[in-house]
C-alpha cells in the first residue's frame, strides 16, 4: 500500500513539475480539467446524487469554458464568493454537522460545494498567468503543512482536533503544520532567485507580520478543506471520495486542502 501511494505521489509530482517547466496555459488548462471533472464526479457521489456523471459532465463545460474564454483575468468576484462561502457556510459546518442525504439542503449544500470546486480551478488558472513558480509557492503552502502536521500529529498527538470528524488529527499536528510553513517560508525569503513567490510577494508588500499573517490564513484554509471533506465522507460512510488514484484515493482526497486555500491566495494576490 505504501509502495503503492508513493509511486502514484511521484507520478503526480513528476506531471505537475512537467506541466509548469513547459509553460504552456492550455496545456496545464487541459489537465486540469480533467482532474477537476474528476472532482466534481466525486463530489456529487459523496452528496448521494443519482447522476453524478452528468453533474460532473455539465460542470466539466463550465470548467472549459472558464479556462479558454478568458474569464479567469476578470473573476475575482468568484473568488470572494468562494471565501464567503467556506466562511459563511461549509467551515460552520464542521461545528453544526450537515444536513441528511437527499434533502434540498442537501442538495444546496452541493452546489455550494461544486462552486467551491470550480473557484480553487479558477484560481489555479489565475495564479499561473503569474508565473508557473508562484503557482507551485502556493502548493507548497498547503502541502508543507500537510507533511508536517502529518509528522508532528504521529509524533506528539495527543489533543484530538475534531474526534468525530477525523479521529487521526490533533491540535499538535495542526501546529506543527503551521510551523513547518513558518520556517520554510521564512528561509525561502532569503533566495533571491525565489522572489517570484507568494510568501515573498506578501513579505514585500506587508513585513513579516503580514507574511505570517497571510500564511496562518492559508494554513487554517487548507485544515478546514480537509476536515470538511473528511466529514462528507463520514456522513457517506466511505473512507476514500473514489478510487482513481491508488495508495490515495480519489482526487477530492488530494485537493481538499487545495479548494479553500486557493482562491484565499488569489484574493490576497488582489490586495499584494
Amino acid at each position: 500500500m505504501l509502495k503503492t501511494r508513493v509511486i502514484t505521489a511521484l507520478l503526480l509530482l513528476a506531471l505537475l513539475l512537467a506541466l509548469l517547466s513547459y509553460q504552456s496555459f492550455t496545456a496545464i488548462a487541459f489537465v486540469a480539467i480533467v482532474f477537476f471533472a474528476a472532482a466534481a464526479w466525486e463530489s456529487f457521489r459523496l452528496f448521494g446524487s443519482k447522476y453524478p456523471a452528468i453533474g460532473a459532465a455539465l460542470w466539466t463545460a463550465g470548467l472549459a469554458y472558464i479556462a479558454f474564454k478568458g474569464v479567469v483575468a476578470d473573476a475575482i468576484a468568484l473568488f470572494a464568493i468562494c471565501v464567503a462561502i467556506w466562511a459563511a457556510r461549509l467551515a460552520p459546518s464542521l461545528a453544526f454537522g450537515l444536513p441528511p442525504l437527499g434533502g434540498i439542503a442537501n442538495r444546496l449544500l452541493n452546489g455550494i460545494y461544486v462552486i467551491a470546486i470550480l473557484g480553487c480551478f479558477a484560481a489555479i488558472l489565475a495564479l499561473y498567468r503569474h508565473s508557473a513558480l508562484y503557482l507551485f509557492s502556493v502548493f507548497a503552502i498547503v502541502w508543507i503543512a500537510d507533511i508536517g502536521a502529518y509528522f508532528s500529529g504521529k509524533a506528539f498527538g495527543k489533543h484530538k482536533l475534531a474526534p468525530s470528524i477525523s479521529p487521526g488529527k490533533s491540535w499538535e499536528g495542526a501546529f506543527g503544520g503551521w510551523l513547518a510553513v513558518m520556517i520554510f517560508f521564512a528561509a525561502t525569503t532569503w533566495f533571491p532567485n525565489l522572489a517570484d513567490t507568494f510568501a515573498s510577494k506578501l513579505l514585500v508588500r506587508w513585513g513579516w507580520g503580514g507574511l505570517f499573517a497571510g500564511l496562518s490564513l492559508m494554513v487554517v484554509a487548507s485544515i478546514v478543506g480537509d476536515l470538511f471533506e473528511s466529514q462528507l465522507k463520514r456522513r457517506a460512510g466511505i473512507k476514500d471520495s473514489s478510487n482513481l488514484l491508488p495508495g490515495h484515493g480519489g482526487v477530492l482526497d488530494r485537493i481538499d486542502a487545495l479548494i479553500p486555500a486557493l482562491p484565499l491566495a488569489v484574493l490576497i494576490d488582489f490586495w499584494l
